[in-house]
């Protein structure tokens, strides 16, 4: 049991926000089915309630053709099986710096910080389907990929064309369809959120392409992969949503640089669980296959930490993964020769280390006691996540 679960007073206000995000994500969706029915040509779409875009849902893969009302099938179904929040969470947590878990007020900025939840979520979806698509991955919250489902519906009407491209192109504009979202929302926070807003795109797409470029030149320099870690992963999900939130607060300047410094060592701790989850997870838990990043050769924290070793049989492990002379099945081997040579328990080392310091940091952090019980309770649940 957590701390938030043992104090009722500060999870109920988390609970609402993020039940208003939901709420403002369901009304982006409603909108969006409005205007995608307006804008579609006669002939090219589905039969379905503008205001209702779930009903797009039942069309996927049952209709006798493809139409263009399947991209928003996708994203509507993608967005029906929500992940943790953590990013909406981060945003609340940053309002709540200054105004702890008091009612919200139309002044206080938490209707800026409920935007702005709903817009990370909506750029997430275009993180996870990109990524997938670079990363070849099957499968993503426990069902296949938005790119394997559209090349299996494909293959199922027997369409013309090469089913793969065809679903990896679908998979591209449902990622391009959430950004858009994404950004009209963003377009309406007030500027110095708005810049919030644009640094942590860009800290996205860098991190994305440090990565793509990490793995084609086979770094394994520790710098390089936590210097990914921080920016693709941890920068996105923890450090800028903080901003995001104490932004719509109206935060001070100390109070920002302190939830700048905390979030920096969380987003750490969150990506090196990450990368221990994608190469030791459970897939029933994680909803998505482990070991796809050993099999890839991807430049994360684990194979960093692997290079630095004199262990002959990790060495041999990173040559054959090095080669890409490994499949799925090579990696229970990979995976007992690097818990043998004490990769996991380094790793482990790290995220622990990285937790303490993001802890410390909120002793003498100039925010409301409500915002520091819920950021040690999210720092350790986030470190010590099973998904």
């Amino acid at each position: 049991m957590t701390d938030l679960d043992r104090s009722p007073r500060i999870r109920q206000p988390l609970i609402d926000a993020q039940s208003a995000v939901d709420a403002a994500l369901t009304e982006v969706l409603a909108d969006l089915g409005r205007r995608w029915r307006a804008l579609t040509p006669d002939g090219s779409a589905s039969p379905g309630s503008p205001d209702n875009p779930a009903s797009h849902l039942g069309l996927i893969g049952a209709s006798t053709q493809l139409t263009a009302d399947d991209v928003l099938g996708y994203l509507v179904d993608f967005l029906s099986r929500p992940g943790k929040r953590i990013r909406p969470q981060m945003c609340f947590w940053g309002w709540a710096s200054v105004h702890g878990t008091c009612a919200p007020t139309h002044d206080n900025g938490y209707a800026d910080m409920v935007t702005a939840g709903a817009a990370l979520e909506l750029l997430h979806v275009l993180g996870l389907v990109h990524d997938d698509v670079m990363d070849e991955s099957d499968q993503r919250r426990g069902r296949p990929t938005v790119h394997r489902r559209a090349t299996d519906d494909h293959r199922r009407q027997h369409a013309d064309g090469d089913p793969d491209r065809y679903g990896e192109s679908i998979a591209v504009l449902v990622g391009d369809l959430a950004h858009t979202e994404a950004v009209r929302l963003a377009m309406t926070l007030p500027p110095p959120m708005r810049e919030v807003w644009n640094t942590l795109s860009l800290e996205l797409m860098i991190g994305q392409a440090t990565d793509l470029i990490g793995a084609a030149g086979r770094r394994r320099d520790l710098a390089h992969a936590r210097a990914i870690a921080r920016t693709k992963s941890g920068a996105y999900t923890v450090a800028r949503p903080l901003d995001l939130g104490a932004t719509a607060a109206g935060a001070t300047e100390l109070t920002r640089q302190a939830l700048a410094r905390y979030g920096h060592h969380v987003g750490e701790a969150f990506a090196l669980r990450d990368d221990l989850l994608g190469a030791f997870g459970d897939t029933s838990t994680t909803g998505k296959p482990v070991g796809d990043d050993l099999v890839a050769g991807k430049p994360t924290v684990l194979l960093a930490l692997a290079a630095q070793t004199d262990d002959p049989a990790t060495q041999s492990a990173l040559a054959s993964i090095e080669s890409r002379a490994i499949a799925a099945g090579d990696v229970p081997q990979i995976q007992a020769t690097l818990a043998a040579a004490g990769i996991v328990d380094r790793a482990e080392a790290l995220i622990a280390d990285a937790t303490a310091a993001a802890l410390l940091e909120l002793d003498e952090a100039p925010i409301h006691p409500d915002a520091r019980e819920g950021l040690v309770d999210l720092a350790q649940s986030i470190a010590w996540r099973a998904s």
